[in-house]
């Protein structure tokens, strides 16, 4: 008698991502020496954290929060009692300082991207390459425009995605688990991480923009800037399904977007928009419909 066939494998049966050794939670921001000179500057006192305290790391706060949120989520407890409270921020603060004395070669006055990387067990990681200059208003733009002012960061072109993808927690959080953006880059043909291109996700719930692959995006819709909403807490329906990034945090408790629901319907071919993402800070995107 002929063996019975195995039942095939469903979405339920498979380990889950999380599941694996390779698995990580990760930030990236900027580290960038002209930061200092918001620390009580009276015309960054609206820019917060970086304001209050002297610090050449992009909204630091904001990315020990983002951490810690997903940890609390995985229910990593090592990573939890590393990262909670003043102390959790002191020691992220330290363990950039002393990895990046490791390798004097990038400079003190390089700007650079910092992906922080976080272990289930509690190890953070830090990764550090050399980024573009940027002007302190377009980290702390005090007003965002409409059309986007000719500035240092070249414009980008912006497309949305032939493919609607499915929310989940990792679409919240920011982690190591990136086939669906790699996926939405690859329709793009957008071959290299340094392009001036981006493309926005929508979800499969009800066809809203969830974020771009690598930023968050903004859209002016009846006299102000909105940001698809995303909920502080993960939860599996209530929100856009895009992730809870830091710069698009502080653009909303700083007052200058509101979160709204931005369906694919309503983007026009040639619409002007802004970006952001915690490496570049807020810079201009147009909308290029196929």
């Amino acid at each position: 008698m002929a063996s019975p066939s195995p039942a095939p494998t469903t979405q339920t049966d498979r380990p889950k991502p999380e599941a694996s050794p390779t698995f990580l939670i990760h930030t990236s921001l900027r580290y960038d020496a002209l930061l200092l000179q918001v620390h009580g500057n009276p015309l960054f006192s609206h820019a917060g954290w970086n304001y209050l305290t002297p610090s050449p790391l992009y909204m630091l706060p904001f990315h020990r929060d983002r951490l810690l949120r997903a940890a609390i989520y995985f229910n990593w407890t090592p990573s939890i009692d590393l990262l909670t409270g003043e102390q959790g921020l002191t020691t992220l603060t330290t363990f950039i300082t002393n990895e990046l004395k490791k390798n004097p070669s990038l400079g003190a006055d390089t700007p650079l991207r910092l992906r922080i990387t976080l272990t289930k067990s509690g190890t953070l990681g830090l990764q550090a390459f050399p980024y573009p200059p940027v002007p302190l208003e377009a980290l702390f733009p005090s007003s965002l425009s409409l059309p986007p002012p000719a500035t240092s960061h070249t414009r980008y072109t912006i497309t949305l995605d032939s493919v609607k993808t499915p929310t989940s927690e990792y679409t919240h959080f920011k982690t190591t688990h990136r086939s669906m953006y790699d996926s939405a880059r690859q329709r793009a043909h957008i071959d290299v991480p340094s392009a001036k291109k981006e493309v926005l996700l929508m979800n499969d719930i009800d066809g809203s923009v969830m974020e771009g692959s690598i930023t968050t995006p903004y859209f002016f819709r009846n006299g102000r800037w909105v940001t698809p909403p995303v909920n502080a807490q993960y939860s599996v329906k209530g929100d856009s399904g895009g992730n809870d990034g830091t710069s698009r945090r502080w653009a909303i408790e700083s007052g200058l977007a509101y979160e709204e629901p931005v369906y694919a319907a309503s983007i026009k071919n040639g619409e002007e928009c802004w970006l952001s993402n915690g490496a570049s800070g807020f810079f201009p995107g147009k909308i290029i419909l196929s």
